[in-house]
C-alpha cells in the first residue's frame, strides 16, 4: 500500500469559529443546502457525531460518485479541528484502501480564516493519483467552501 498527501489551503473572510460552525458542526445540513449537486444528503448510521461516528454521504447529480461512508476520527471545538476517513464507497474507485482528511481551520491576519486540509490517500498497491484528479478534488473542496462562505456572508445570523 502507497500514501500520497496533498495540501490544500482556502482563505475565507469569515471568522474561524463561525466557519468552523457553518462548514464542520452545521455541516451535514448546510452543505447539501448549498451545495446539492455535489452532495445530497449527510445521514448519521452509527454514533453521536462525535469522534467513532459513521455517517453516509450521498452524492449529489453532479457527482460521478453515489456515495461512501466516512468515520469522524477527531473533533476539536476549541482549535477548529476535525478530521475523517472515508472507509467505504465508489468514491475509492478501487484504488484506495481509504482516504483520510485532516481539516484544521486558522485566523487570518485580516479577521478571516484559512481553512486547511491535508488529505492523504491509502492506496491500494502501487496505484497512482493523476494529478487531474488531485486537481478535481481540491476545486470541489474549494466551491464547498467558497458556497459555505457565500452562504454566512448572506445569513450572519446563521451561526
Amino acid at each position: 500500500m502507497g500514501v500520497i498527501t496533498h495540501d490544500l489551503e482556502v482563505p475565507s473572510t469569515i471568522p474561524p469559529s463561525k466557519m468552523f460552525k457553518g462548514l464542520i458542526l452545521n455541516g451535514d445540513i448546510l452543505i447539501p443546502k448549498v451545495q446539492p449537486l455535489v452532495i445530497k444528503s449527510v445521514e448519521i448510521l452509527e454514533g453521536d457525531g462525535g469522534a467513532g461516528t459513521i455517517k453516509l454521504v450521498t452524492f449529489g447529480e453532479g457527482s460521478h460518485h453515489k456515495c461512501v461512508k466516512k468515520r469522524v476520527d477527531a473533533i476539536d471545538k476549541e482549535n477548529f479541528i476535525y478530521s475523517y476517513t472515508v472507509i467505504e464507497g465508489d468514491a475509492l474507485m478501487d484504488k484506495f484502501e481509504s482516504i483520510s482528511y485532516h481539516i484544521k481551520i486558522v485566523a487570518s491576519p485580516d479577521g478571516g480564516s484559512i481553512c486547511k486540509n491535508r488529505s492523504i490517500y491509502n492506496t491500494k498497491g502501487n496505484c497512482q493519483v493523476s494529478e487531474e484528479e488531485i486537481k478535481a478534488g481540491k476545486a470541489k473542496a474549494s466551491e464547498i467552501l467558497k458556497a459555505t462562505e457565500t452562504y454566512l456572508l448572506a445569513n450572519p445570523d446563521y451561526c
